[in-house]
């Protein structure tokens, strides 16, 4: 094993576990010739012209042939192929009479296979699995969410399992064969968040003040559409309206909920890019199991969401990794990048890590989790080795002793390093402690990649006296470290 650069070598400890981006980690995407790079045509019709001019036995061997290629790759790959020809199908006389074949094979040439991690595999967060069932004593089975970046520099959430053993060595399950997106639906909306995020962009008129007085605390689709619908023509008219509705439809397309079959594993769950403020990218999400103050967990995690302009921190939930909602925040503090949750309430809030100047670590709070503001700074660029910029490696980790915090700092050359600091528990706004030095950097073995230079995590996670630290080197694969608590806490500095 090889040890880390900065502290003490017995301090943070590499395990041999990688992850690499497997490029046969593929899923099936609606394909629309013409239109796969932006501004141009679609050449949908002629395609489809040329697939109802095929005589019924070119048809049948066409078909079968891409059904034995890429049956074993996907489930259920004839209804994606259903799929995929109903979206199109509008392009179709609805006199014609077509075979069930033909209708096959024109949802197989709109679909392509898209790989998630051909390009990089990086930046982890490590949660504890809601099912920990069938462990020998002393052993904790853990998520793994993983950021993958394919074609484009598109990235989504993917997710691996694992068992962390009793001697605090973690250990990864053997991927699953296929992967699935799952399935996007309209969520139960929140008036608050729409009230709120029209504030953030300044639409403060006439639309807004309507949302408010008729529109239920929650509300659906049609709910708001009938809203919409009967809104005076005079004040509609108005071109401000305009561009209220227009954020309005935009923030409904941004707040849904993703369902995975029943009998999908986890390892074959990909979140994917699903509303327009994502388009380009999922990325970096930071997971951490809340227990409410009922004693009930909920697992929420922050991630950016990148329309290609834009970065925005967005919230995601779920309960059993089977079903996710995903919501937009506001606020002042929802901003920019490595927003991080704490895993309960304190003192009756919400609490957050942000870094909203996109260069210090501050502490925020929240009545309702959605809507964050007035961030406080806990830590500003100030070492060498973190002079361009700190933030969080994660949600922090409560001890004993106090809210552990996994870092990250920028230095010289764009090299990134994680450290470590330590908060009150009562008063994580206090800053009891921190590593004078990087408890990580990029060893010889870990500084080529995608991203050169670069150790980055999205969250550890604590077993018995050993926190685990899952880190993505240089986006080129997933590593583990791990730490000893008691030395940890013994080497930092007071503040």
């Amino acid at each position: 094993m090889t040890t880390s650069p900065g502290l003490d070598p017995a301090l943070a400890v590499r395990t041999p576990l990688r992850l690499l981006p497997h490029p046969r980690r593929v899923i099936t995407k609606l394909f629309i010739p013409g239109e796969e790079r932006p501004e141009h045509d679609s050449r949908s019709a002629a395609v489809i012209r040329r697939v109802l001019a095929m005589d019924e036995q070119t048809v049948t061997e066409t078909l079968l042939r891409t059904t034995r290629l890429f049956a074993g790759r996907h489930p259920r790959l004839a209804d994606t192929f259903a799929e995929h020809f109903d979206i199109v199908s509008h392009r179709l006389d609805k006199r014609l009479d077509v075979s069930a074949q033909r209708r096959q094979l024109i949802g197989a040439y709109f679909t392509h296979e898209y790989a998630v991690e051909a390009a990089a595999l990086c930046n982890p967060s490590m949660v504890t699995h809601p099912d920990q069932s069938g462990l020998a004593d002393g052993e904790l089975r853990f998520v793994l969410s993983v950021r993958g970046i394919g074609e484009g520099h598109l990235s989504s959430i993917g997710f691996r399992t694992g068992v962390i053993g009793a001697d605090g060595q973690p250990r990864f399950d053997p991927p699953r064969r296929f992967l699935t997106v799952g399935r996007s639906r309209p969520p139960v909306y929140e008036r608050a968040l729409f009230d709120g995020k029209l504030l953030d962009f300044g639409h403060d008129d006439e639309i807004r003040v309507v949302l408010r007085r008729r529109l239920p605390e929650r509300f659906t689709t049609a709910e708001l559409d009938e809203v919409l619908d009967e809104l005076h023509p005079r004040l509609v008219s108005r071109p401000s309206a305009y561009r209220t509705i227009e954020q309005i439809r935009w923030i409904a397309a941004n707040n849904y909920v993703t369902e995975f079959p029943d009998d999908s594993w986890l390892s074959e769950r990909v979140l994917w890019p699903t509303g327009p403020a994502e388009c380009q990218g999922m990325e970096d999400a930071r997971f951490t199991r809340f227990v409410h103050d009922d004693g009930t967990a909920t697992y929420y995690a922050t991630y950016t969401a990148y329309d290609g302009d834009a970065v925005t921190p967005q919230l995601l939930h779920t309960r059993d990794f089977r079903t996710f909602d995903v919501s937009q925040m506001t606020g002042a503090a929802a901003r920019n990048k490595g927003m991080a949750l704490f895993p309960r309430r304190v003192g009756g809030r919400f609490v957050a890590l942000s870094r909203g100047d996109a260069e210090s670590t501050s502490i925020v709070t929240s009545q309702n989790i959605q809507t964050w503001q007035d961030p406080q700074t806990l830590q500003a660029p100030a070492r060498d080795w973190e002079l361009v910029q700190v933030g969080n490696c994660g949600s922090p980790i409560e001890t004993e002793h106090g809210w552990l915090v996994l870092t990250h700092g920028v230095g010289p050359m764009r090299v990134y390093s994680i450290g470590a600091m330590l908060l009150d528990l009562d008063h994580p706004e206090r800053v009891l402690a921190a590593l004078p030095e990087p408890l990580l950097s990029a060893d010889a073995t870990e500084r080529d990649g995608y991203v050169p230079n670069v150790v980055y995590s999205c969250g550890g996670l604590l077993h018995r006296d050993t926190v685990v630290i899952p880190y993505g080197a240089s986006d080129a694969t997933i590593a583990v470290a791990t730490v000893a608590l008691p030395e940890l806490l013994d080497r930092m500095r007071r503040a």
